[in-house]
């Protein structure tokens, strides 16, 4: 593992943003919803579980099959994971405008593919995620429990309702 890859692990220790992680997500949030980065790096908004405010999370998406992918480079126990859980999946995507969409969970069995997409084209989910990019895919299937991916399904519809376009990232202004 290179050095900025320790930095970048570093940042989290203990699977959680410390002080200058917090600071580059700030950074970075503002950056990406104002669509100053490729389509692909959105800033994420959903109600917190335990404040019932609005959060923010800068992250980059998987695309795979003409359908967007988010893919917590923490895990399961992430704060944007356990708070888009318990907002039953409802979530903006905000990139120089904002996407209303359900963030719908994908199967066990269907994630290996898109955490591999997700690492070939998120470089900085690599260094917490315990695969290499290049490796096979029996290789994500073995870590897909300990990484839930999403499917971005553009509206509020419930869990599993409406059909996804093929590109949901927000647009605008």
């Amino acid at each position: 593992m290179g050095i900025w890859a320790k930095r970048l692990r570093a940042m989290y220790a203990g699977g959680r943003a410390g002080p200058g992680a917090r600071m580059y997500s700030r950074l970075w949030g503002v950056v990406f919803g104002l669509g100053l980065a490729p389509k692909r790096w959105v800033t994420l908004e959903v109600t917190g579980r335990r404040s019932g405010r609005v959060t923010s999370f800068p992250i980059g998406m998987a695309d795979w099959h003409d359908e967007w992918y988010l893919v917590p480079m923490l895990g399961a126990q992430c704060n944007w994971v356990r708070n888009v859980r318990a907002a039953g999946g409802q979530a903006t995507l905000r990139r120089r405008g904002n996407l209303t969409c359900c963030l719908v969970e994908v199967p066990e069995n269907e994630r290996a593919p898109i955490i591999k997409r997700y690492l070939e084209k998120v470089p900085g989910g690599r260094p917490h995620i315990p695969v290499d990019c290049h490796a096979p895919l029996a290789e994500f299937s073995a870590i897909a429990a300990r990484y839930p991916v999403f499917r971005v399904v553009p509206g509020t519809a419930s869990r599993g309702d409406a059909d996804s376009p093929r590109d949901p990232t927000p647009r605008g202004a």
